[in-house]
């Protein structure tokens, strides 16, 4: 039988989250219900209660942490009681190459998300993370390892992801020089993770303040962007450049410290991008986008932290601070992610 679940909901394109409950769908054979302890607050979040939501009320959400509390029928791979986690992809076509190689998010068809989203397989709108419970098919489900604070790691599932997935794609690591392009809530984990691959990061910021902070998270340099002479030293010097600011910023001085055929690789979701083509041309440089991996990279993202012990720096905040917390994620003001402590 379906349940009624309490959650924090926008009732209303660009208004606060309010208590709100709605009826959740009854677990499938192979779907699990978690009951959910933490859920990361991401700057996606913002943006689905604003301008990109199409479902009103809209339940937000995608870094969900929990105990299974419910297994379907022909559920295989968790027991009751595991602390599991679920990301921004619940569903997916499961037919198209990228599907058939684990990275569902890629998949032709468009992934389903874990809020505002048609469901595949029974109708409805998917409701995310900041709930009483998830409902979700296991194949998406992931099991928390342990030895990871489970509030910290929350954030990994998304934001983790978005980080580990191009820097395995383009090959960072021993030998290389990889640069991370600005130091928050994505950027202290792509230092981290960047670290950890083996790679010599080097931290590029626009604040003076964040210099001996990025060195603290693992960076072996800092570079003040804003500074035109220290910009200038970098040219052609880098493998890789992970970019992970949000809002459109001049890209060319970043192009030009890549080496020739080298890639910057945007994670931030700018409005647009502000490149001159000949910064590309020159160099043979690249521009590309990704997002979080498909359900085979998130895993191997959640085994990789595990051993290397990486999780987010997180400020924890209770329900009743969850309006407080998107205004401060808005304005910058959080070090470096907002976890949602949903027990509190």
């Amino acid at each position: 039988m379906p349940i009624t679940v309490q959650a924090h909901a926008a009732l209303e394109r660009g208004g606060p989250l309010r208590p709100w409950s709605y009826e959740q769908r009854d677990a499938r054979p192979h779907d699990v219900r978690i009951d959910v302890l933490f859920c990361g607050v991401c700057h996606t979040d913002l943006h689905s209660i604003g301008p990109w939501g199409q479902n009103f009320p809209l339940v937000p959400g995608h870094e969900t942490v929990g105990r299974v509390v419910e297994i379907g029928s022909a559920v295989s791979t968790f027991a009751l009681g595991d602390l599991v986690g679920v990301g921004p992809v619940v569903d997916s076509c499961r037919d198209c190459p990228p599907c058939r190689a684990g990275q569902e998010s890629m998949c032709q068809q468009i992934a389903t998300a874990a809020y505002d989203a048609q469901d595949r397989h029974g109708g409805g709108v998917t409701r995310g993370g900041f709930a009483e419970t998830v409902v979700c098919d296991e194949r998406f489900v992931f099991r928390i390892p342990d030895g990871l604070d489970p509030a910290a790691v929350a954030p990994l599932l998304c934001a983790g992801s978005t980080v580990y997935t191009p820097l395995k794609q383009w090959d960072a690591g021993p030998g290389t020089t990889v640069g991370i392009v600005g130091i928050g809530g994505l950027g202290h984990l792509g230092v981290k993770f960047a670290r950890a691959l083996g790679a010599h990061v080097v931290a590029f910021t626009t604040s003076a303040s964040k210099a001996q902070a990025a060195l603290a998270l693992g960076a072996h340099e800092v570079v003040l962007s804003g500074d035109p002479a220290q910009m200038a030293a970098q040219g052609n010097r880098f493998d890789l450049l992970l970019d992970t600011v949000p809002v459109t910023h001049p890209l060319t001085p970043y192009m030009q410290t890549l080496t020739t055929g080298a890639t910057l690789v945007s994670v931030g979701l700018p409005p647009a991008f502000d490149v001159m083509p000949f910064a590309m041309v020159l160099g043979r440089r690249s521009l590309a986008g990704a997002g979080a991996g498909g359900a085979a990279e998130t895993r191997e993202m959640l085994e990789f932290a595990a051993r290397h012990a990486i999780t987010a720096d997180i400020e924890t905040v209770g329900r009743a601070e969850l309006n407080t917390a998107l205004k401060r994620l808005e304005a910058n003001d959080v070090k470096y992610r907002f976890v949602v402590d949903m027990k509190a």
